[in-house]
């Protein structure tokens, strides 16, 4: 496909969603709270800010339980346990819940919520919502009046931060408890959607609602469609209500916003890796090493076997935008507490450095189905999917394996989940805050 040809794919796609704009409306099952003027404040106040230029009050006098990790933050880098703590016996958090890496101390270690300091201020049990308890007990939520929701989603489908967030729906629709989202932008922008919608018998944790893998929407918008559609288990509904952000616009990055970026998970220190992951990590339902457990995680792809000249040549002649390749030689020595054993770990790789330069015309998904088709056409006898299930589960349906199997032009992947671009985009219309 010619560049000018992607270039118009993007556009296009980019004139069909912002058509489809709209502020706040009203919903069947859903609330969304009237703010304060805030609009001639420079930057962004997210959903937490919001909450505190109200003071709390709608928090006041209620016994809550609180979805949160290390990315709960203020306009001043504050934590959300922060902040209650100073409110005093205001507020009674009777449990605090975490996501799959519960706190984080940095990209590259966890830590448990009293590491971090935060059990003690409030004396409440700390759950982490992973392995073998994926959703709240029954009896963690004896005395609890609301949930509160606040933490920052990278947007990107394979996540399972939002599944966890639909866990705690669900449980909270089951006890008839209410629960409240503070809003988060899409770190990657509110107007680019990209990649297939997850097909039904590949759903799982790591695709876990029928979204594309970048669906551009923020945390309150992506509640609200879980609850407003049904999606919690059962088809039920929850008393959902969203404080909303304020000054955001959909083509701002995270970097744009003034929110101080803290790291979204283990082994993504920053927006551009972060941006890179959203294709990248298809290559870990590979034997291909993408670089975790060495400095530049998803910015490195590699294997001993490789030569890299030959597939850095290969890849500069496809001509894609956005991105630039040099040949790189690393080891994927662990630099993690989490990932202690990353593929290749004490070998020296060979493969590709990848240099994004400019974010609005890089597609993480083609440039990772590219690199996999150079490889895979280099190396036949030496490449292959490691978990054919899981890189099924990663990418919504078995159509990529299929498609670079049949030595198809990776240029043509697009294609196939543009229908689902547009589809998703007049189905989410009616759920979008700004």
């Amino acid at each position: 496909m010619p560049k000018v040809t992607i270039h118009l794919f993007h556009l296009f796609t980019a004139i069909l969603i912002l058509t489809g704009l709209s502020r706040s409306q009203d919903f069947e099952n859903s609330s969304v709270t009237s703010v304060p003027e805030l609009e001639f404040y420079p930057g962004v106040f997210t959903g937490l800010d919001v909450l505190q230029e109200m003071q709390f009050k709608p928090l006041s006098g209620l016994n809550l339980a609180i979805l949160t990790n290390q990315t709960s933050v203020n306009r001043e880098g504050i934590h959300l346990l922060d902040l209650l703590a100073s409110r005093g016996e205001e507020i009674q958090v009777e449990v605090i819940f975490t996501p799959q890496h519960g706190f984080l101390a940095n990209a590259t270690q966890e830590v448990t919520v009293a590491e971090a300091g935060y059990e003690s201020f409030h004396g409440a049990p700390v759950r982490r919502l992973w392995g073998g308890e994926m959703r709240p007990k029954i009896n963690d939520l004896a005395k609890v009046d609301l949930i509160l929701v606040d933490f920052q989603d990278p947007g990107t489908r394979f996540f399972s931060f939002m599944t966890t967030a639909t866990k705690v729906m669900e449980i909270a629709a089951f006890l008839d408890i209410a629960v409240m989202v503070l809003d988060r932008p899409n770190p990657m922008n509110g107007i680019v959607i990209d990649g297939p919608i997850v097909r039904s018998q590949y759903q799982s944790y790591l695709g876990y609602h029928l979204v594309p893998i970048r669906h551009g929407l923020t945390v309150g918008e992506y509640s609200i469609m879980i609850n407003e559609s049904g999606w919690i288990r059962q088809g039920d509904r929850v008393a959902l209500n969203v404080v909303p952000m304020v000054n955001w616009k959909r083509e701002m990055w995270m970097d744009e916003t003034g929110i101080p970026w803290v790291h979204v998970a283990t082994n993504i220190p920053d927006l551009t890796t972060l941006l890179a992951y959203m294709g990248m990590g298809l290559i870990e339902g590979t034997n291909l090493s993408c670089g975790v457990g060495t400095d530049s995680p998803y910015l490195l792809v590699g294997a001993p076997w490789i030569r890299e000249k030959i597939i850095v040549e290969s890849l500069r002649r496809k001509g894609l935008e956005g991105v630039e390749f040099s040949p790189a030689v690393f080891n994927p020595d662990s630099l993690s507490t989490i990932v202690s054993r990353p593929r290749y770990r004490g070998e020296k790789c060979g493969g590709v450095r990848i240099l994004i330069t400019d974010r609005e015309k890089f597609s993480p998904i083609l440039t990772a189905a590219t690199i996999l088709s150079v490889v895979s056409a280099h190396y036949p006898r030496r490449f292959r999917w490691e978990d054919e299930a899981y890189v099924d589960k990663l990418y919504g349906h078995d159509y990529l394996r299929i498609f670079l199997a049949q030595e198809r032009d990776p240029f043509k992947l697009p294609a196939t989940w543009s229908h689902d671009v547009m589809k998703f985009s007049q189905f989410r219309k009616k759920f979008l805050l700004y």
